[in-house]
């Protein structure tokens, strides 16, 4: 759907003007500028002098969100391989006992084993989730630096069009 005009804008946000913009309907409104005219989003983005801010402020919370998933996965990750390790050097213990039969000894080896093979799937699922929210990061601060583009380009183009300086040179705006 191309949006036309203002009002249909608006109506698609659930807003009766802009000063009701809530953060969360200023990233509907960026998702929807692709389907807007050209000339009724830069009337829009031109009311709100903190757009820019906005886009820096969603790029912030995004690094903040996905430092602190790093954090909380990274301890995660050392009480895993901590546990592992101690369930090996305890079972390692037992297996030194003089007095074990080779089916005891064989099953403590397999036990060990089992705990080596629980830590390489924890590490593939940790592998895995960093893969997940590295794309996020990536996916959100581009779609923040676009809008920041975007607007920059529209605001540029816009005063391109109204300097008539280049268009008396020849130099196209």
């Amino acid at each position: 759907m191309k949006y036309k005009n203002e009002a249909q804008i608006k109506k698609a946000l659930g807003i009766e003007s802009w000063r009701n913009l809530s953060k969360d309907k200023m990233i509907r409104f960026a998702a929807m500028m692709p389907n807007m005219d050209t000339e009724v989003a830069l009337k829009i983005v031109e009311q709100f002098p903190a757009f820019k801010d906005f886009a820096k402020d969603a790029v912030s919370a995004i690094e903040r969100a996905h430092e602190s998933t790093l954090s909380a996965n990274n301890q995660s990750q050392e009480h895993v391989h901590r546990a592992c390790q101690e369930v090996r050097d305890i079972l390692k213990g037992e297996l030194h006992k003089d007095n074990l039969s080779w089916e005891e000894k064989k099953f403590l080896i397999e036990l060990i084993q089992e705990t080596a093979r629980m830590q390489f799937q924890k590490d593939s699922e940790n592998k895995q989730l960093l893969d997940g929210a590295l794309k996020k990061v990536l996916i959100g601060a581009a779609g923040a630096l676009a809008l920041s583009v975007a607007f920059v380009g529209g605001r540029v183009m816009a005063e391109a069009k109204d300097d008539p300086e280049d268009s008396v040179n020849g130099t196209p705006g």
